[in-house]
């Protein structure tokens, strides 16, 4: 976060514990070594950071325990402990040279102190922080605020192992100085800092320690003042020693509760090894019963299998005579079934030789349709209806069978009709000239008529082929029936031949036809056509005859006459789904 705000509000009441200032002897250690420079530094360096605590406390007693960071004394603070910190650390060659960051241990407490991750992350977040330097100065500060910073150093000085990568040996860190200073900063736990990080520079401040804030007058102060002093040494050490028994109490509780559950573990681990040690015997004495059984079904099995070797070798003996004998009949059956398979093919190559004259048959009546031009529409119109017709093949053979014997002479009849349409045809062609030759006028529009209804015919032409080559694929897989469906096909085709030829007669006479609506009774002209229904076969106006509907022979909607058309919605609507 770009802003960090800390402190935590503790009242009067809630004074904990702290340090002795009144009571410390400034020269309490004494040097080993006097000409030793380092000792004489750790010395210098505790005396300051007890000087710097000790004002701290007592300048916060007086303001209320709160200070903020223009505060001098904690600034100083601050100075102190950044080169308390860095007192013996080793330096890391870099490019840019050697340089000393006490950063490194700072970032260790992670791991010694999982509560510190959160200093850590805030100060990994914090804007405008690049360089070791003004990490562990935030760092500081973020311990401070959090009263967490006296935990964090013993925390750091109890593992001089993992110190020893930072540190000399000769380290104020690594020596009992940097015991006895954790042991003070305890005291800063009844202070309340709030410090405000943003736009402070951390990087850049120059941390020299101002020696002036510890001069003091010795007559400047008053026999009060010292009375005050003791009094306040006293509430100190009472605090200090009752914070420390609740400490040592609750480690107690804390051993003693390990203790319990240790017992209650070992005493459990014993009845799991008393069961288990029972459950290895009992497993042993039944491995043993099982060996013993086991010899002897191996001995009966043995015993067995001599008695039944016998039985098995007769037994199999009677089973491969009777495989042979069935192998002989299963040959037998097979020069059967070839036999059978053979007549089979000679059935079926004679019934494709009589397929095949169908097919002649039928090439033969196609080309006597063809050259009946008048039929085409009721050609293509029957062809369409042969799906109801095959639907119907089972009456339709009936039928067949009566008219079988007839067939020869109606085909004969046939072929005098078609001879018969062939003269009329002439003769109309003729009546036609002779027409044309009175009726001038009339002559064009009627050709116009003319490429119509040849355009049409071609159009049927097409799709009569394209019925046909159905049909005949039909014929081919139904075989016989299909040739009778055929036979019946041309039964049903000659009236309409009969009522052809008649109106082929009367155009001749009249050159044209008159046909009148079944339902109104209007005469067909140029400006009325008339249609036929798909589905009853009658003539009607396109007033009788506007609506369309899917048939069962066909796929596409066809016109259908008025009443057809309701009849067939009533037939869908009571046809279940």
């Amino acid at each position: 976060p770009s802003e960090f705000y800390g402190g935590v509000e503790s009242g009067m009441n809630d004074f904990a514990w702290c340090l002795l200032p009144c009571t410390l002897n400034l020269c309490s250690f004494s040097v080993s070594d006097p000409k030793d420079p380092i000792a004489i530094e750790r010395l210098n360096l505790m005396n300051m950071a007890k000087l710097s605590i000790k004002g701290l406390i007592e300048s916060a007693l007086n303001l209320g325990r709160s200070l903020d960071s223009d505060y001098a004394p904690l600034q100083q603070f601050f100075v102190v402990m950044e080169h308390c910190l860095k007192h013996g650390l080793k330096a890391k060659k870099t490019f840019l040279g050697q340089n000393k960051s006490f950063w490194g241990p700072l970032e260790l407490v992670e791991k010694l102190c999982p509560e510190a991750g959160e200093i850590t992350v805030s100060v990994k977040d914090l804007p405008g922080l690049k360089t070791p330097v003004g990490r562990g100065r935030a760092w500081l500060r973020l311990a401070l605020m959090q009263k967490k910073l006296s935990d964090y150093m013993k925390a750091l000085i109890n593992r001089k192992d993992l110190m020893s990568e930072f540190y000399e040996a000769n380290a104020l860190m690594m020596e009992e100085e940097g015991a006895v200073i954790a042991g003070l900063l305890v005291g800063l736990n009844v202070i309340d800092v709030n410090l405000c990080m943003k736009g402070e520079d951390l990087d850049t401040q120059v941390g020299v320690i101002d020696f002036s804030l510890y001069l003091k007058d010795g007559g400047h102060s008053s026999k009060s003042n010292e009375g005050d002093g003791q009094i306040t040494a006293i509430l100190d050490q009472k605090n200090y020693v009752e914070e420390l028994n609740r400490h040592l109490s609750a480690t107690v509780n804390n051993l003693q509760a390990k203790v319990d559950a240790l017992e209650k573990s070992n005493t459990k681990l014993t009845e799991e090894l008393a069961v288990a040690n029972n459950r290895i015997i009992t497993l042993q004495e039944e491995t043993e019963r099982i060996k013993q059984d086991n010899v002897y079904y191996l001995e009966s099995t043995r015993k067995k299998m001599e008695v039944c070797a016998d039985d098995m070798y007769n037994e199999a003996r009677k089973q491969l005579k009777e495989e042979t004998q069935l192998r002989l009949d299963v040959e037998k059956e097979l020069e059967l079934q070839i036999g059978m398979k053979q007549e089979m093919e000679l059935a079926m190559k004679m019934l494709e030789k009589d397929i095949c004259e169908k097919q002649d048959v039928l090439v033969t009546l196609r080309h006597q349709l063809d050259d009946v031009r008048s039929l085409k529409h009721d050609l293509s119109q029957k062809v369409q209806g042969s799906d109801s017709v095959v639907r119907q093949k089972n009456e339709i053979i009936a039928r067949l069978e009566e008219k079988t014997n007839q067939m020869g002479s109606t085909i004969k009849q046939l072929e005098q009709r078609l001879r018969q349409v062939g003269e009329n045809w002439h003769s109309a062609e003729d009546a036609n000239r002779h027409f044309k030759q009175e009726f001038g006028d009339k002559i064009e529009s009627l050709q116009l008529q003319v490429e119509q209804l040849t355009k049409e015919r071609s159009a049927e032409e097409i799709k009569v082929e394209m019925v046909s080559k159905t049909v005949s694929c039909v014929l081919f897989k139904c075989g016989f029936i299909i040739g009778d469906c055929i036979n019946a096909t041309i039964c049903l085709l000659l009236p309409c031949v009969s009522q052809e030829s008649d109106q082929s007669l009367e155009s001749s006479e009249n050159t044209a036809v008159n046909i009148v609506c079944n339902l109104c009774q209007d005469e067909a002209s140029v400006t009325k056509p008339k249609n036929r229904c798909h589905n009853c076969q009658e003539m009607f106006c396109n007033t009788c005859s506007a609506n369309e509907l899917p048939l069962p022979s066909s796929i596409k909607p066809e016109r259908v006459c008025n009443p057809c058309h309701t009849l067939l919605l009533e037939q869908y609507s009571t046809t279940p789904p």
